[in-house]
C-alpha cells in the first residue's frame, strides 16, 4: 500500500524517529477516514479542493492551527513521495496554507521594536544568521533550546517544516513559512562561509561550531542597542 511503502521511506530516506512516524501515521489516518466517508477511494482523486476541505474540516473539529498545519504536513509530505515515487504528476496540498499561527513575540518587545531590531546587513553572514534565528525563533514559536539544537538535517526548506526535539525528548514537526523560510534560505547560501570543519548544526558560531545559548542571547541583545531598543531581553 503508498502508505506503508511512505512510512518505510521515511524512516530509511529521512530517519524520522519512531514517535513522530506515530504523528504522521495518526495524521493521515484521520485523513483517510475523512475522504473514505465521502467515497474518495484513490489518492489521485484529492486535488486542491479536497485538501482545503481537510482543513476546514479539521478546524470544525477543534482542532488549533498548530495540530491543522501538522495534518497539512503530513498529507504535503505523503504526496511529495507519490510524485517521487512517480504515481502522482503533481502534490494537490503545495498551494494550500495552514492556519495562521500567532507570532510568539517576548511580552516586552513589541511589534515595531521588532521589525527595528530586524534590520540587518545581508552581506555579512552573522548578521543573515542572525537574523534566520530571530525569524525563525518567533514566527516558528521555538523555545532558545529548541533552536541552538536544530541540525540541518532536522530542516526541510522545500517542504517548509522542521524536525524539532522539545522538552522531555519530545520530537515534533513544526512547520515554517514566509519571512522565515527567506531567511533560513538565505543563511544557508552564507553558512559554508563560517564552517571550519564537519558540523551539524544549523546555526554555528564565527569559530564554526553549533552556536550556544549564552552566544544567542548576546547576539539578540547586542541588536538590541545598536536599533536603540530599549526593551530588554
Amino acid at each position: 500500500m503508498p502508505l506503508d511503502r511512505f512510512y518505510q521511506y521515511q524512516l530509511s530516506e529521512r530517519g524520522l524517529s519512531a514517535h513522530t512516524q506515530r504523528n504522521y501515521q495518526r495524521q493521515l489516518d484521520k485523513i483517510v477516514d475523512f475522504l473514505t466517508v465521502r467515497g474518495i477511494a484513490h489518492w489521485a482523486d484529492v486535488d486542491a479542493d479536497w485538501v482545503r476541505q481537510i482543513s476546514s474540516q479539521a478546524k470544525r473539529d477543534g482542532l488549533k492551527p498548530g495540530s491543522i498545519a501538522l495534518r497539512l504536513s503530513a498529507l504535503r509530505s505523503f504526496f511529495d513521495y507519490l510524485v517521487h515515487a512517480e504515481q502522482l504528476e503533481a502534490n494537490p496540498a503545495k498551494g494550500v496554507s495552514a492556519p495562521k499561527q500567532g507570532r510568539h513575540l517576548p511580552k516586552n518587545l513589541d511589534v515595531d521594536e521588532m521589525n527595528q531590531l530586524l534590520e540587518v546587513d545581508q552581506d555579512d553572514p552573522l548578521s543573515v544568521r542572525d537574523r534566520a534565528m530571530m525569524e525563525l525563533m518567533y514566527g516558528a514559536g521555538l523555545r532558545l533550546a529548541e533552536l541552538v539544537d536544530l541540525d540541518v538535517r532536522d530542516v526541510s526548506v522545500r517542504k517548509g517544516d522542521l524536525r524539532v526535539i522539545g522538552k522531555g525528548e519530545k520530537e515534533r514537526i513544526v512547520p515554517f513559512s514566509g519571512m522565515a523560510k527567506t531567511w533560513v534560505m538565505n543563511w544557508l547560501k552564507v553558512r559554508n562561509q563560517l564552517l571550519k570543519g564537519p558540523e551539524d548544526a544549523l546555526f554555528i558560531s564565527k569559530l564554526g561550531q553549533r552556536i550556544s545559548h549564552r552566544s544567542v542571547q548576546k547576539r539578540m541583545a547586542e541588536w538590541g542597542q545598536k536599533q536603540s531598543v530599549n526593551s530588554q531581553y
